[in-house]
């Protein structure tokens, strides 16, 4: 995308430091995520009274609900040490033999998108998982020699946002699995409640509202809008910010009362408008939104298909009737203007089928 998008986009540096400094620094503040709070709190105790370092966890779920903070959280439990890497950092077996020869006993590990690391990285990691030992392999072809080289206990914490792509291998290995799940309104208000008084901001209960209500359940995106509210607030000379003033931010900054954003709305328009409700294929509906299709198949659609705003059919992208009605338009007649069984049929087009791209 052209510009940064607020809900969905990268973040500046500035905004990484702030952001870090709401993160909560234990179990007994972190909100929300209860299940999952609960199981990990039995698992780091249960450590804690053995004395030994605690299972490896595997953290899956969208971005934002908190697997950076939980692998935080757990070095701090453990009072260990944390190090820091990401599956797309090691892509030779190489390079994860010389972070795991470096940990020191009892260290937290955090791999964060552990699933795009290479397939070499990943055997050798199953063995350091399990038996806390690489093998380092010394020159090529019949003159090579494996060196055994034993590892200091260690907890891998490793997080996922598509849990599917780990091989089963790897994913046993964890003693601990936890998947996270969008949050709720009320839980996100806790969120903010807990950031504005960090950020010593005066809001009432209905800003709280309204800027969690347009928050996506995702915490990262509830504490940004709160930052921006909180620029526009200042900008303004307002002191305390209420349910009008969070509204009048966000609707200038584009973020509509479904947390909507720019590109949402040009996707769902272009498909109503411009196709009468699909379906349409990927790349064409890209390019009527002048964005590369990976840009809208990962950035738009999950959030506006888990909002039924937008279906995905064999033969294409569909607006759902809840679409017209949000945006104002009316429903037609069949919702789609035409036979909702036909949208489920296998297409005679072969290359119509090719241009859905999934």
């Amino acid at each position: 995308m052209a510009e940064q998008s607020l809900v969905t986009g990268g973040e500046e540096p500035e905004e990484r430091i702030i952001e870090a400094a709401l993160r909560p620094k234990n179990l007994h503040d972190f909100v929300g995520q209860h299940r999952v709070r609960k199981q990990l709190s039995l698992v780091l105790e249960a450590s804690r009274m053995r004395g030994r370092s605690a299972d490896h966890v595997l953290l899956s779920g969208p971005p934002g609900l908190g697997k950076t903070t939980l692998s935080m959280i757990i070095a701090a439990e453990m009072n260990a040490p944390l190090r820091i890497s990401s599956g797309p950092a090691i892509q030779h077996a190489g390079d994860l033999a010389a972070i795991l020869s470096s940990l020191s006993e009892g260290e937290v590990l955090f791999l964060d998108e552990i699933h795009r690391m290479s397939r070499p990285a990943e055997e050798m990691l199953y063995m350091a998982m399990e038996d806390f030992r690489v093998d380092i392999v010394v020159g090529k072809g019949a003159g090579a020699t494996a060196i055994p080289l034993e590892l200091p206990p260690f907890t891998l914490v490793g997080a996922t946002t598509r849990a599917g792509l780990l091989p089963g291998p790897l994913r046993d290995r964890f003693g601990f699995t936890g998947h996270l799940e969008f949050y709720s309104v009320a839980e996100l208000e806790l969120v903010l409640r807990r950031s504005a008084g960090l950020l010593d901001l005066k809001v009432n209960s209905a800003g709280f509202s309204e800027i969690a209500g347009r928050s996506r359940g995702t915490p990262r995106i509830a504490n940004r809008l709160l930052r921006r509210v909180r620029d526009w607030a200042l900008v303004h000379g307002i002191e305390q910010i209420d349910a009008r003033a969070a509204s009048a931010a966000l609707d200038m900054y584009e973020v509509d009362q479904r947390g909507l954003d720019r590109l949402d709305r040009a996707v769902l328009e272009a498909l109503i408008l411009k196709f009468n409700g699909g379906p349409v294929g990927l790349s064409t509906l890209a390019i009527a939104v002048g964005e590369e299709p990976e840009t809208v198949e990962t950035v738009a659609e999950p959030y506006l298909v888990r909002e039924g705003l937008l279906g995905r059919t064999p033969r294409g992208r569909i607006a759902m009737a809840s679409a017209w009605t949000h945006l104002g338009y009316a429903v037609p007649a069949g919702v789609f203007g035409q036979d909702p069984l036909a949208l489920f049929e296998d297409s005679e087009n072969e290359a119509e089928i090719i241009d859905t791209g999934r």
